[in-house]
C-alpha cells in the first residue's frame, strides 16, 4: 500500500473542493486550480477529508499513481489556501534585477539586458538582490524559479550567478591554488 496515498487530506474551511468525472477543482481564498485525474485514480470526499484510491492497490504502477495523486491533490488544497513561494539570490558585481511591466528586467553580465516574462498566475517581488516568486500552483512556481536560475547558473569559482536562497554552492580552488603545490 502507498503510505502517502492512503493518508486523508483535510479540506480547511473556506475551500470548495469538487470532483466531476476525472477532474478535481479546488477554489479558495487565493484562487482556483484544476487537476485532471488518471483513469485508475479516484478521489472521494468524506466530510472535511479527501481520500484518494486506485483501481488495483496491488499493482506497482497503481501504487505509484496513488502516492503521486495524493500529493497533487494535497498541493491543490494547500495552494488555494496558503500559496507557494521560492526565493532566488543574485550574486555578482554589476548583476541587477528590477520589476518591469512584463516581468523581470535583469543585468547578468551579458552585453544585453535580459527580459524574463512571467507566466500568468505568477508574481515576482524584488528586494535588492533577492527575487521572490509566488503563486498558487506549486509546479508553476518551481518551474518559473528554475527557468530564472537557468539564465545565469552560479559558477563554482567566484559564486557569481542566480541561486536559490537555501542552495549551497560548492566552491573550487582556481589555477593559482594548484600552482602553489
Amino acid at each position: 500500500m502507498s503510505r502517502i496515498g492512503k493518508q486523508p487530506i483535510t479540506v480547511p474551511a473556506g475551500v470548495e473542493f469538487v470532483v466531476v468525472g476525472a477532474q478535481c477543482t479546488a477554489k479558495g481564498p487565493k484562487g482556483s486550480l484544476v487537476l485532471a485525474l488518471h483513469p485508475h485514480v479516484s478521489v472521494t470526499r468524506e466530510g472535511d477529508e479527501l481520500r484518494v484510491t486506485v483501481q488495483n492497490p496491488e499493482d506497482g504502477r497503481d501504487r505509484a499513481l496513488w502516492g503521486l495523486f495524493g500529493r497533487l491533490v494535497h498541493n491543490l488544497v494547500e495552494g488555494v489556501t496558503k500559496g507557494y513561494t521560492k526565493q532566488l539570490e543574485l550574486n555578482g558585481v554589476g548583476f541587477k534585477v528590477a520589476n518591469s511591466p512584463k516581468g523581470l528586467a535583469m543585468s547578468l553580465g551579458f552585453s544585453h539586458p535580459v527580459e524574463y516574462v512571467l507566466p500568468a498566475g505568477i508574481q515576482a517581488t524584488v528586494e535588492k538582490n533577492l527575487i521572490t516568486i509566488s503563486g498558487i500552483d506549486k509546479q508553476l512556481v518551481g518551474e518559473t524559479a528554475a527557468c530564472i536560475r537557468r539564465l545565469k547558473k552560479p559558477e563554482p569559482y567566484k559564486g557569481k550567478g542566480i541561486k536559490y536562497v537555501d542552495e549551497v554552492i560548492r566552491r573550487k580552488a582556481g589555477k593559482a591554488a594548484k600552482a602553489g603545490k
